[in-house]
């Protein structure tokens, strides 16, 4: 049958009703998504931005300080003692800025000093340098060497235990002032005054005075340090130093008080007590009023000078000395000469016992 399809066809239109449901959820969920995103990273950076002022700005130390970072410290130990300190305002907020900022490096265990408001970020960096605190330890000449490692045992900031005296030489450190840092080893520092008396031998001896009655650098150090005890003037120290030589030269006993008194006092100690005439006739090998020549050892550590003063000694002739009552000593070329300084030095010892 014939039909006409204007008449029987209905023409379809779109469905303006959108798109289903399912595809309508997803677009949400990509809104919302991005919406997070974009405010999730502003929080971050955000964030970020306030950690970066907080690492760079001034910190809240009120005054300079030291801390000191004992070895094997965790990062939250370290946090921890900067914060007790008031290097930081808070032990997390180092420990955070630490593994954001500066995680490269570790922090090194020492002392540390800390200038008043130093930034979180300058305090790190301190850490990680390695930038610790020197200390002083001076060394007086003319110590033994049982006093000197008695001196050391007894420094605060250094680690293990000094040589036994018997196992280091009487004159074979150098009496000096040397730097340490907290955590060093007493041992390491004794092995410092030793090899920096060896070095300071290996340049003066070379360079000694033509003709001495020294035959190594070992008899110098000897001679050194009876000048040591001898003298505590710097401006003596060559003059003293040439007594001693004309002495050897003459074949003259050298009669040092300081030898007597080493020879008889407690090994590696001193003598606390005055000598005697009694004293002076003791035989033992240290006693130069009994035995020509040097001793058989130092009878102390001398410094620098007095090594200098031994292998350049001044150009005169004298063969004496006696204290002058002002510190120094009177010097002479004879015995009669020397008998008067001695007369006059006693009187004024006479004078010093009445005054009292």
């Amino acid at each position: 049958m014939n039909q006409d399809p204007q008449t029987d066809i209905e023409p379809t239109t779109p469905d303006e009703s959108g798109p289903p449901p399912r595809r309508r959820r997803a677009g949400w969920f990509v809104s919302i998504l991005i919406f997070v995103l974009i405010a999730g990273a502003t929080l971050v950076g955000g964030g970020m931005v306030m950690l970066h002022r907080a690492y760079t700005d001034p910190g809240p130390l009120a005054a300079d300080t030291r801390v000191i970072i004992p070895r094997g410290a965790s990062g939250r130990m370290i946090g921890g003692a900067l914060a007790e300190t008031g290097v930081v305002a808070d032990p997390r907020l180092f420990a955070l800025a630490v593994r954001v900022f500066a995680p490269e490096q570790p922090l090194r265990a020492g002392e540390y000093a800390f200038p008043a408001r130093i930034s979180l970020r300058d305090a790190v960096a301190k850490l990680q340098s390695g930038e610790m605190v020197l200390r002083r330890l001076t060394i007086a000449e003319g110590l033994t060497t049982r006093e000197i490692l008695a001196q050391i045992s007894a420094v605060d900031g250094l680690s293990g235990d000094v040589p036994e005296p018997g196992d280091i030489a009487e004159g074979a450190l150098l009496p000096e002032t040397y730097h340490y840092s907290w955590g060093d080893d007493r041992g390491g520092l004794v092995q410092r005054m030793v090899e920096a008396r060896d070095e300071a031998l290996a340049q003066l001896w070379p360079a000694r005075k033509a003709g001495l009655p020294i035959a190594s650098p070992q008899d110098a150090v000897v001679l050194a340090s009876i000048v040591e005890r001898e003298t505590g003037l710097s401006e003596e120290r060559a003059r003293v130093a040439a007594v001693f030589i004309n002495r050897l030269n003459r074949g003259m006993r050298l009669q040092s008080d300081p030898t007597v008194a080493y020879g008889i006092a407690e090994p590696g100690g001193a003598l606390d007590r005055p000598l005697t005439r009694a004293d002076l006739k003791v035989d033992h090998p240290y006693n130069t009023y009994v035995h020509a020549g040097l001793p058989p050892g130092p009878i102390a550590n001398p410094g620098l000078a007095s090594i200098e003063a031994v292998l350049n000694p001044s150009e005169t002739s004298d063969l004496y000395f006696v204290a002058d009552g002002t510190g120094g000593h009177a010097f002479a070329r004879t015995l009669a000469e020397h008998n008067r300084n001695v007369a006059r030095w006693r009187r004024i010892q006479r004078e010093l016992r009445r005054s009292k």
